[in-house]
């Protein structure tokens, strides 16, 4: 596989990994919520996957996100 500098990649940001983090979280807590027939839990779990796509927007518009990375130096 060959490695094209120009591409910034796709998902290799702090953002990303951060709204990731936090959907998988809410995730799995929905999923056990649901076993246990939390209906609330259920709910405030998807409170929080939509507070991760938020998070994940914001993070990249701040500027942690893929285009951020830095440019490599020329010397």
């Amino acid at each position: 596989m060959s490695i094209d500098p120009s591409d910034p990649g796709h998902g290799h940001s702090a953002a990303a990994w951060t709204a990731v983090i936090i959907m998988l979280a809410a995730f799995a807590i929905g999923t056990t919520a649901f076993f246990f027939e939390l209906v609330w839990l259920v709910w405030a779990s998807f409170g929080l996957l939509i507070a991760g796509v938020i998070v994940g927007y914001v993070l990249s518009k701040v500027g942690y996100g893929v285009g951020a990375l830095p440019a490599p130096h020329t010397h």
